[in-house]
């Protein structure tokens, strides 16, 4: 039988994590999104050269910290540009699990323009989620008109 190009269980695209801390985050992700863990290799120093979690079905990688490898965490750089995108099938016990777990909401769970409830949370290791529940299936143009129509009512909101 002829080896897949595509590693077990991954898809086209994943998303591979540097996080300070590895170990303690995936007891987080377990706790916060009910992560099963697939598998760790441990260094001879003990810290995580590479995990495997599955978050819903989606396969998330991950290992240490390793600076000599130009490895860093969002600790070390200071921030992170990027956020995950999780959807779940209630919203409102997902985003406060997460947050009874540890994390931080950033963004109360709320209806939004584009069909979606979603609310933010940051975890212990500078990665935001973006958790959200579907609940109405549109056009791009219909939320387009939704947006205009909210920064025409919120001037606040406007750049």
């Amino acid at each position: 039988m002829e080896t897949a190009h595509i590693y077990p269980g991954a898809y086209s695209l994943n998303s591979y994590i540097t996080v300070k801390g590895c170990s303690e985050a995936i007891d987080f992700y377990k706790r916060a999104f009910g992560a099963i863990e697939r598998g760790r290799l441990v260094m001879p120093d003990g810290k995580i050269g590479h995990a495997e979690i599955l978050i819903e079905g989606s396969l998330l990688m991950m290992s240490d910290e390793n600076i000599e490898w130009g490895n860093k965490s969002p600790q070390t750089i200071g921030g992170n540009p990027m956020s995950f995108g999780l959807y779940v099938k209630d919203v409102d016990q997902a985003f406060q699990k997460a947050v009874a777990a540890g994390g931080t909401a950033v963004m109360p769970v709320e209806d939004m323009f584009y069909g979606d409830r979603v609310g933010h949370v940051m975890d212990p290791f500078g990665y935001k989620w973006m958790i959200a529940t579907h609940k109405e299936d549109m056009s791009f143009e219909e939320m387009q008109k939704r947006s205009d129509k909210m920064f025409s009512e919120h001037k606040s909101m406007q750049p």
